[in-house]
């Protein structure tokens, strides 16, 4: 078995609009080719034997969720027959279960292509879900082939990659609480740090501190000494201590203070470095030691009896507290220390790292020195009942435990709290405090503040291993987008085959005449408010992401193409309007999309991301956009060119929107009302009328900001206003007019759209037209012939060129499809062969007759506006 090819999707795609991470391989099972699983003697108890969990229901809302609807797989599925492809689709999703990322989402299905599958799961993180796919490929074929298979390494490397690059679980819980407001996010490239929301309404994180938070407080909680002055100055209850630098400093501060007494570095967090209940000389020394490997400066205090709390205050309010408690075991009188931990490390809401509610104790260096203090090992006996501490700091990520308290915290205790917060300006603040009873007023009990955290974690609240947990990030998200304000910016996304760019802009063009700082992607490049900071063909996912990661953009309109969806999904989650233009044969046959009706499932995902209180916009005079709309959750709203469609009176009738081109105006209909925009021929776009294609074009943009709350004046006057050129619309549509003849530069490449671009050509008049032509290596023969036929018959002569990129094909064999294509109809028809395109374009102006109007259907448009800009500075020579 091999992977043919392994895609990543990272937002809703053709596999599935609602699960937005999966992993999409292509898998030839070669040897194992046409045989299901009953075909492989023993498969059923190998797998079974090696993924007991695989058959068992699974815990939790999402898993009951999905084996609601699909059955979890059993041995005796396995033994009545299931396609190895299924099989792989559950063992990489298993692989990821074992190594603590809960996934369940699958389907595998066959290939065109004789003993190929296509299998889809979910993933959490996207390079275990990779890692995952090519092990489940692995492990199916050992097991097929009766090969012994160690999972253990497999899952330790996924373990790895979760704790290496999944959120943590306060980062994870601030991101769910986003989510599930309608919120999104985005994490930044090769950061922790998250965006929540779009654009100018964005905000954010980097694990529990915010876009809020002060970095002067930062400072300031991060230097113990200063925290502490600044307290004691507030009449907060602080432990007395020093700094000291050295064993001579040392040892004047345990003289100062008297044993017991805690070391700690003065710039660490998460209890790093720290030893407390120091009771001798040759203990201080080594917590000198500890806490020098994180700073030259180190804290001495007085240690505070009592227990360890911990309290969260968001936004100056007292959100959670938790009683923590160090890693520790009790003895029972036969088992050793280590024994002992091996126990408590089978709890199963222990895990590794963050992966669970708790984690595993790690019997490290600190642990060794805690025992020996004790004259204890790891391999002493504890008498029964005897409890012994395994780490100086309470910490959750060390092994510890925390029990809820948040219901006992006493009112001073609670203003305590957040005076602490307000007095350091931290906007999210964890307060450590000692005392022996968090009932009781800190004052009363002699306890004291210990230290003041940034970016506290919230893992001991959202998951406490006693009492209630606590929804810690919702106060986090209150605070970030309080009540009235809104995360996201509008978006209006555009798929279909022909007319994208052009709709693009337009709209683009419309929702910048009103003031908006527009962000817009199309072929040609990535554009903030107007000006181009990417070239090239930016219409997938990461270049949406571009476009909602600015600061500066209040609105996006983002087009949409095949190719990023098939790649990676689109680049964001949901939008308020989708425009699909048309559906026509191009590009099939790649990326595993053959037929007209798959490539409208492809474009279909768009209009499907659409929220309910949106939009789609559908070309009524497309079969297949206008069958989209059948099963969609939004409103929906047609456009035609055709004034009598009968889609668009039975629409309308039932009281729905839509927008017809009629006795030459561009018209909404909406009910039993008619509202003209303008005469189409005022448009720039339309050529006077005579560019069908961009009345249609202009139709769908009319009607889609119309139905995002522009003013019928609002939008005429910036379709009046659009003109078409090389520097506002690169390669569509572009006009030049020189003394003896005019040129054309357009980018029509497929036969749905020369067709169109051939009646505008009819409309035209010219004592010849000249065509500069070439074909698309990428394209099926078929594809290639159609569309050099109709040029053929559209054109007086053409000048066959080819592009820089051939795309799999040979310049013999593009020549010769191309040649074959344009004579199909007219067998006398002038083709003068030129290779390069600049030179065709050269060849071109040089040769045309006076009146000609010749068309250049160009690849590389920056190329040619050159060439064409400095033929005319020529001319006015």
């Amino acid at each position: 078995m091999k992977i043919i090819d392994l895609r990543t999707m990272r937002g809703p795609s053709y596999w599935s609009v609602k699960h937005y991470k999966l992993i999409v391989m292509k898998v030839d099972l070669e040897d194992f080719a046409n045989r299901w699983s009953d075909a492989v003697p023993g498969l059923d108890a190998r797998i079974m034997q090696l993924f007991p969990a695989i058959g068992q229901l699974q815990a939790g809302a999402e898993a009951k969720k999905y084996f609601a609807k699909y059955p979890p797989l059993t041995r005796e599925h396995i033994a009545d027959g299931e396609p190895l492809g299924h099989l792989i689709q559950h063992v990489a999703l298993e692989l990821q279960r074992m190594a603590g990322m809960p996934v369940y989402w699958g389907k595998s299905y066959s290939a065109r292509e004789e003993g190929v599958e296509f299998v889809v799961f979910a993933y959490q993180e996207e390079r275990a879900g990779r890692a995952a796919a090519e092990a489940a490929v692995q492990i199916v074929e050992a097991l097929c082939r009766e090969q012994e298979v160690d999972l253990q390494p497999i899952i330790d490397e996924l373990h790895e990659i979760r704790e290496d690059e999944f959120f943590g679980p306060s980062t994870w819980s601030i991101v769910a609480e986003a989510a599930s407001r309608n919120i999104p996010y985005i994490q930044l490239k090769n950061t922790s740090i998250i965006q929540l929301g779009y654009g100018c309404n964005q905000k954010r994180i980097q694990a529990t501190t915010s876009s809020k938070t002060s970095y002067f407080a930062v400072e300031i909680a991060g230097n113990k000494n200063r925290t502490k002055a600044m307290l004691h100055d507030a009449g907060v209850p602080v432990p007395r201590g020093t700094t000291v630098y050295s064993p001579a400093g040392l040892q004047d501060a345990v003289e100062e203070l008297g044993y017991p007494i805690v070391t700690k570095p003065l710039d660490g967090n998460h209890g790093k470095g720290a030893t407390i209940k120091i009771k001798t000389w040759d203990d201080a020394l080594v917590g000198l030691e500890a806490a020098q490997k994180y700073s030259r400066a180190v804290i001495v205090e007085k240690y505070v009896e009592g227990d360890d709390y911990r309290l969260l205050v968001v936004n100056g309010k007292l959100i959670a507290a938790a009683k923590r408690t160090p890693a520790a075991v009790t003895g029972d009188g036969t088992s050793t220390i280590q024994q002992l931990i091996d126990q408590v490390n089978t709890d199963p809401r222990r895990g590794i790292g963050h992966e669970k509610v708790l984690t595993q104790i790690k019997a490290d260096q600190h642990t060794i020195g805690l025992l020996q203090g004790q004259d204890l090992t790891l391999e002493s006996v504890l008498p029964a009942g005897r409890t012994v501490y395994l780490k100086s700091t309470a910490n959750i990520s060390t092994g510890g435990t925390a029990t809820d308290v948040t219901d006992l915290v006493d009112p001073y205790n609670v203003l305590l709290a957040e005076r602490v917060a307000g007095i350091i300006g931290l906007d999210i603040c964890g307060i450590d405090l000692l005392t022996s009873d968090i009932a009781i007023p800190l004052n009363e009990t002699n306890g004291a503040v210990i230290e003041v955290n940034a970016a506290p974690g919230f893992r001991m609240h959202i998951s406490p291993t006693d009492g209630l947990p606590r929804n810690v990030a919702a106060p986090v998200v209150d605070m970030l987008f309080p009540p009235g304000s809104t995360a996201r910016i509008p978006i209006v996304a555009i798929s279909g085959t022909n007319g994208k760019t052009t709709t693009t802009r337009l709209i683009a063009h419309i929702v910048a005449a009103k003031g908006y700082k527009v962000g817009f992607t199309t072929t040609d490049g990535i554009y903030i408010q107007n000006k181009q900071l990417q070239k090239g063909d930016c219409t997938g996912g990461q270049s949406a992401e571009f476009v909602l990661k600015d600061p500066t953009v209040n609105y996006a309109v983002l087009e949409t193409a095949r190719g990023g969806m098939l790649r990676s999904g689109l680049g964001f989650h949901t939008c308020d309007i989708a425009v699909v233009t048309n559906v026509a044969a191009d590009h099939l046959g790649l990326r595993d999309i053959h037929t007209l009706e798959e490539m409208a499932e492809v474009k279909a995902v768009v209009p499907r991301t659409v929220q309910k209180n949106g939009w789609a916009v559908l070309n009524a005079d497309d079969d297949l956009v206008y069958g989209m709309a059948k099963g969609l959750e939004c409103r929906v709203a047609f456009f035609s060119m055709d004034e009598n469609n009968p889609r668009i009176r039975e629409h309308v009738e039932q009281g729905g929107v839509a927008a017809v081109y009629e006795e030459g105006y561009v018209t909404i209909y909406k009910n039993s009302y008619k509202l003209r925009i303008d005469r189409a021929a005022e448009f720039p776009v339309t050529f006077g009328g005579r560019a069908g294609f961009n009345i249609e074009n202009s139709l769908a943009a009319a009607l889609a900001t119309y139905l995002a709350g522009f003013d019928k004046d609002e939008i005429k006057t910036a379709l009046r206003t659009f003109v078409p050129s090389a520097t506002k619309t690169p390669g569509r549509m572009n006009l030049y007019r020189f003394p003896k003849f005019e040129v054309i530069v357009d980018y029509a490449h497929n036969t749905a759209g020369i067709e169109k671009f051939a009646e505008f050509l009819n409309n035209t008049p010219a004592t010849r037209k000249i065509g500069v032509v070439s074909g698309l290596g990428d394209r099926r023969d078929e594809d290639t012939l159609s569309f050099a036929r109709v040029a053929g018959g559209t054109f007086d002569e053409i000048i066959l060129r080819q592009d820089r990129d051939l795309r799999g094909k040979t310049k013999e064999e593009l020549r010769e499809l191309m040649t074959q294509g344009l004579r199909l109809d007219k067998a006398d028809l002038p083709i003068t062969y030129i290779e390069d395109e600049m030179e065709a374009i050269d060849h071109v102006l040089a040769t045309a007759p006076e009146g000609a109007v010749i068309v250049l259907l160009t690849e590389n448009i920056s190329g040619t506006t050159k060439k064409l800009e400095a033929y005319e500075a020529s001319l006015a020579v």
